[in-house]
């Protein structure tokens, strides 16, 4: 069967800045949301840790991981000066960096 010209075209989704940054972003909202969950469990429910102790770890690197990705970013896609502080700004909050994936691939900025 032969494989359709678009498809054959297409890069790899980690092969790009822009695949990377999305991968990142939604990885950062992911461990956001299992962060949260691990806090609800430990001050909610059973007053156990294990859930923060796991993915505060996992989730501190990831934010690290896609600050240093944004700013990787900025050269290859030409990012203004507001582009790139939304996406900065975008790390702290929960699912922030969801937000912005969604709004920069609307806009064409990824």
């Amino acid at each position: 069967m032969a494989t359709p010209p678009a498809a054959a075209t297409e890069r790899p989704l980690l092969a790009t800045p822009s695949g990377r940054f999305r991968v990142v972003a939604v990885a950062e909202a992911v461990s956001w949301l299992g962060l949260l969950v691990g806090m609800f469990f430990k001050y909610v429910v059973v007053e156990n840790e294990i859930g923060v102790k796991i993915f505060g770890p996992i989730h501190g690197a990831v934010f690290v991981l896609y600050v240093l990705l944004a700013l990787a970013t900025v050269r290859p896609l030409r990012w203004s000066v507001r582009t790139t502080l939304l996406a900065l700004i975008a790390s702290i909050p929960p699912f922030g960096s969801l937000v912005f994936e969604r709004w920069a691939l609307r806009t064409g900025k990824l």
